[in-house]
């Protein structure tokens, strides 16, 4: 049974950081790319960043490259979104996702976890 999980949300200041993992099982998680997204009350789904399958190559969001940054753990199939320098508009539910192969559309992706809050205070 595939799961991702995902966790580190809250709530946090402008400015402040978050650190957001996502726990994956049942499947080859060194085989496949991951990828963040996230999508705000209104909004539709939006990429923020992805990894290859063995962290070698990293797609960043225009919104987010220099404040974010993706890595993983193959030996602990876990994903990491460090967040750095927050904004209000980074407020939103986080997604980790699982695809094949690395891309930026969220229709690439075969399998999602349920979501993380992250809800950044002006």
């Amino acid at each position: 049974q595939v799961q991702l999980v995902e966790s580190g949300g809250g709530l946090v200041q402008a400015g402040g950081s978050l650190r957001l993992a996502c726990a994956a099982s049942g499947f080859t998680f060194s085989s496949y790319a991951m990828g963040w997204f996230r999508q705000a009350p209104g909004k539709e789904r939006q990429f923020v960043a992805a990894i290859s399958w063995n962290g070698g190559s990293a797609h960043y969001a225009d919104s987010v490259q220099g404040r974010f940054a993706i890595s993983r753990d193959n030996a602990k199939n876990t994903v990491y979104l460090q967040m750095n320098s927050l904004k209000p508009e980074d407020t939103a539910v986080y997604h980790c996702a699982a695809s094949l192969i690395l891309g930026v559309g969220d229709s690439g992706y075969d399998y999602w976890g349920p979501g993380t809050q992250v809800t950044v205070s002006s």
